[in-house]
């Protein structure tokens, strides 16, 4: 009887030191789980990404490791929601998105955290010539072509395959003028998530014709959160000593022009809002900003936190109240920063906001607009026996200032 007795009170602790124990928050699951079952913490349902565009399976897609998730669907190759820690620890969704393939489709945005391609920004009039033939493409922007045309990348459905949990690999063929373009494109993009709390982007292409190719992912940041409002008090700091002037069609004028002295120099970290509404020609052609910048070529510089040598430090974002801290780095010459200039409360994102009015902003790794058109700007032009093949890095931190 003593025996059972012992054994009673000994089991009756044990299910009161239990009971008692305190429970992780949700905020520690996040990150405990984050590995094993992202849905469960992030509101999003596969069956509202499951769907059939063209004939072609369309599916909700992860890569993760325990301190930085993303969430793609294969419906425009894009990044449907990126959560990483904030300050605090909270797991915090810094890229804005909708929360079901219908809302990507009938979105009057169509390029949230979406694949760009062929070419990425602007070609004026929606022509360029090569080698002696010109090309007309469909004008969907103001008189000229904006990010591959009128059914540019962001709305096709991309074959995936994911060899692992870190990894997405999206490939997608482009037939022979598509879009007016020239040549079959064949295009691989490989999303990786790293232990440094960073996600790769790299981009490959051949072709069987000459044709310009600019590939880029047009993610919207909110270092915030998304839902936590404008981004204006972010703090920015872009490596670049030059930008591309461009016209109230926000084509480039050709030239580069010094940031010194401007609203766009970025040398020194300010805030997105501290000079947005500066008399200025260029701000007011933008709506704010929405320029390229000519990056520093010092490719040696702060390789500490990256995993590819070759690289450029583009840019360093800060979210004012989370902390959030992303830098980006990249092998291409110019970066395009958007400040959300042309964000008007029409699309609902996955948090249930509106798309408000400079709420996000984008930071595209790219060559420079209307490239094709352009002597004096780097080529775009993939030749057949090539490889197009450049890579990007989005890398996250925290800090207490």
């Amino acid at each position: 009887m003593r025996n059972v007795k012992n054994t009673f009170l000994a089991t009756f602790l044990v299910l009161l030191a239990l009971a008692c124990k305190e429970k992780p928050s949700e905020d520690e699951k996040g990150v405990a789980e984050i590995a094993d079952h992202p849905e469960n913490f992030y509101g999003l349902e596969k069956e509202k990404f499951d769907t059939i565009i063209d004939g072609k399976e369309v599916k909700l897609y992860w890569i993760k490791n325990d301190n930085i998730a993303v969430a793609f669907t294969n419906y425009g190759g894009r990044i449907v929601g990126l959560w990483v820690p904030d300050k605090t620890g909270k797991m915090t969704d810094v890229v804005v998105g909708m929360n079901s393939v219908s809302g990507f489709a009938n979105a009057t945005e169509p390029y949230f955290g979406a694949t760009i391609g062929r070419v990425g920004n602007r070609i004026a009039k929606g022509k360029f010539t090569l080698n002696g033939t010109e090309y007309s493409i469909p004008k969907n922007n103001n008189g000229n072509t904006l990010h591959g045309g009128n059914k540019g990348f962001q709305y096709v459905v991309w074959e995936a395959q994911q060899p692992d949990d870190k990894t997405l690999v999206f490939t997608y063929d482009s037939p022979d003028m598509e879009e007016g373009f020239p040549g079959n494109l064949e295009v691989k993009v490989t999303y990786s998530v790293m232990d440094d709390q960073s996600i790769l982007m790299e981009y490959e292409a051949t072709t069987d014709k000459a044709t310009p190719v600019n590939l880029t992912n047009h993610a919207f940041f909110n270092l915030n959160g998304e839902g936590s409002g404008a981004i204006l008090d972010h703090k920015v700091q872009i490596f670049a000593n030059q930008f591309t002037p461009v016209d109230a069609g926000l084509i480039p004028s050709g030239e580069s022009k010094d940031v010194k002295g401007t609203p766009f120099d970025f040398t020194q970290a300010h805030t997105i809002g501290e000079r947005i509404e500066t008399e200025n020609d260029q701000l007011k052609n933008g709506g704010g900003y929405d320029h390229n910048f000519v990056l520093i070529q010092d490719k040696s510089a702060d390789q500490q936190t990256t995993k590819n040598k070759g690289m450029n430090h583009a840019a360093t974002f800060t979210g004012d109240q989370s902390g959030i801290v992303m830098d980006v780095y990249t092998q291409e010459p110019g970066v395009q920063f958007y400040s959300g200039n042309f964000m008007q409360s029409k699309n609902t994102f996955k948090s249930g906001v509106k798309d408000d009015y400079r709420t996000a902003f984008a930071l595209e790794t790219q060559h420079f607009p209307d490239a094709p058109n352009q002597e004096n700007f780097p080529s775009i032009i993939l030749e057949p026996g090539d490889t197009y093949h450049t890579i990007s890095e989005y890398h996250f931190s925290t800090t207490n200032n």
